[in-house]
């Protein structure tokens, strides 16, 4: 007779690696606000009182979730801008901001961070947010060695691919005139994904030709 096969339990690690995951979909959706840790804990497949164990309070998986999202982005930057500097550097970044955005879940989760950074009376939680955007800004400075002027283009082009893509305007839009193809297609891909999901899927139609 055979012997049974038992599937490995996670370690406290690994489960804590899932936790945030879960945790940044959920919040992604929810905000700060609307998502319960219960919620996280079922989809992580534990106990609310083991989530918990993991992280002390919902302050603390919100800002593991935060940190998981701001790192994504800044490892992504790091990576594509080696060996590069100046125009190229940020041509490098800005093509990979546009792949970044087609993950639904990575934008929305950014977006939701400002939201609850604006609208919280928790200094904690409004620092943590703070400091990730303002580090996030200063690793493409340091990358690039751009200018506040070029800094302020980079950032401010970033934050109208959020919107754009967050409202399901797709990149045959005129609203992307300005942009790249590459960003017009990833913008397509993206809201194509978020059709998919469920999610806005293009009814944007104000200023669409």
């Amino acid at each position: 007779m055979g012997m049974a096969h038992s599937t490995p339990r996670m370690s406290a690690d690994e489960r804590r690696r899932v936790a945030v995951r879960v945790a940044m979909s959920e919040f992604a959706k929810g905000g700060y606000y609307g998502t319960s840790t219960e919620a996280i804990a079922r989809r992580v497949g534990v106990s609310q009182p083991y989530l918990f164990r993991l992280f002390p309070n919902k302050r603390a998986l919100f800002k593991a979730a935060a940190e998981l999202c701001f790192t994504r982005t800044t490892e992504t930057f790091v990576r594509v801008a080696d060996g590069l500097y100046g125009e190229e550097a940020l041509e490098a970044m800005g093509k990979a901001y546009s792949e970044l955005i087609v993950d639904r879940e990575l934008l929305l989760m950014q977006l939701q961070l400002y939201v609850t950074a604006g609208g919280s009376d928790d200094e904690d939680v409004v620092a943590y947010v703070r400091e990730g955007w303002t580090g996030m800004w200063e690793t493409v400075r340091e990358l690039s060695g751009a200018s506040s002027e070029e800094l302020d283009e980079f950032f401010s082009r970033g934050m109208l691919i959020n919107v754009l893509v967050a409202l399901g305007v797709p990149g045959d839009n005129q609203c992307w005139a300005a942009f790249d193809e590459y960003s017009k297609a990833a913008a397509t891909q993206a809201v194509a994904r978020g059709a998919a999901d469920g999610l806005p899927d293009g009814a944007a139609e104000a200023g669409s030709s």
